[in-house]
């Protein structure tokens, strides 16, 4: 997972996203031990108060989204993306798994040390926690 985090995060930042969703990249499966079935619900809740609410529905349904590349192999529908089709954020999450999370596992690619991370982590998680009317950043 160190590694994949890395390559995720990497990726986003040579592509030129900002601080907010490297951050998110970095850190979308921080929950996989604790949670393995849920922690994409898990990070998106630690992210709510500090990062766009875009980017804690992606990260809350990355797993569900991840099934369209594997779902075929574990017997589950790798379409159950599709439900969410017509939600705001669903090309959003698509984007991020075929970007940003399947093809993060490779052992060649050259990501960036975790040091060059970590100021936007410390910056973003040091704010105050931040809510809007609908519990929203």
């Amino acid at each position: 997972r160190y590694e994949h985090s890395l390559q995720s995060a990497t990726r986003a930042q040579r592509d030129g996203k900002d601080d907010d969703y490297v951050v998110a990249a970095l850190l979308h499966d921080i929950g996989d031990i604790l949670a393995p079935y849920t922690h994409g619900e898990m990070v998106a809740a630690i992210f709510k108060p500090f990062l766009p609410a875009y980017l804690g529905w992606i990260v809350k349904f990355h797993g569900l989204f991840q099934l369209y590349y594997y779902g075929q192999y574990r017997g589950v529908d790798p379409n159950g993306r599709d439900r969410y089709k017509d939600h705001p954020y669903y090309a959003n999450c698509v984007e991020f798994c075929e970007k940003y999370d399947q093809n993060c596992f490779d052992p060649a690619y050259d990501s960036l040390p975790l040091d060059f991370f970590e100021p936007m982590v410390r910056r973003i998680f040091s704010q105050p926690p931040r809510f809007d009317d609908d519990g929203n950043r």
